[in-house]
């Protein structure tokens, strides 16, 4: 195919990508889902490289990127995972190690995540067009201020990339429909 034809050309408008009106969204890409960490997804650091590039990509065309995270507290765990962080489990643990985006996606100048803010459910400024968002379950979209945040931004079209696609990429993909 040319490099300027279009792929999406025949689309129904209705679905169709607007990348100039796109953001992406980076699903639980933190570091205790990393090689390594407290609960590792097998894959995770294998397609980190690529999450990055797509995040550079983003961020060179000043396209909004958002940082979508779980932290466990209180009751907003997983039934799936609830019993082994109740036992103590250190899985993205408010203000921990694990909890923190994997360094490569982030801005140079990024702080750590702010719990209180996240948990409160406000949106965290990482620098340029990128924020973090938590969220209480698999969906980005559940209970949290995503909608709001992009269509603040008039946004139309999300990206998504992240790990255990099964779950929380899988749900947000149905929710963003």
């Amino acid at each position: 195919m040319p490099r300027d034809a279009d792929p999406f050309e025949g689309v129904d408008a209705h679905v169709r990508p607007h990348w100039e009106r796109s953001a992406l969204l980076t699903i639980d890409v933190q570091r205790d889902f990393l090689d390594g960490g407290a609960a590792p997804i097998p894959g995770t650091t294998g397609v980190l490289p690529r999450i990055a590039e797509l995040v550079r990509a983003y961020r060179d065309a000043g396209l909004p990127v958002v940082h979508v995270v779980r932290l466990y507290a209180g009751e907003d765990v997983d039934l799936v995972r609830r019993s082994a962080v109740a036992a103590g489990a250190p899985l993205v643990r408010p203000r921990s190690e694990g909890s923190q985006i994997a360094a490569a996606l982030l801005p140079s100048a990024a702080a750590p995540l702010d719990a209180e803010r996240l948990l409160a459910g406000d949106v965290q400024p990482l620098g340029g067009a990128e924020v973090a968002i938590w969220k209480p379950r698999w969906s980005a979209f559940h209970r949290t201020p995503l909608a709001e945040h992009l269509a603040a931004l008039d946004v139309d079209t999300v990206v998504i990339a992240g790990c255990n696609y099964p779950n929380c990429p899988r749900a947000t993909l149905y929710d963003a429909s």
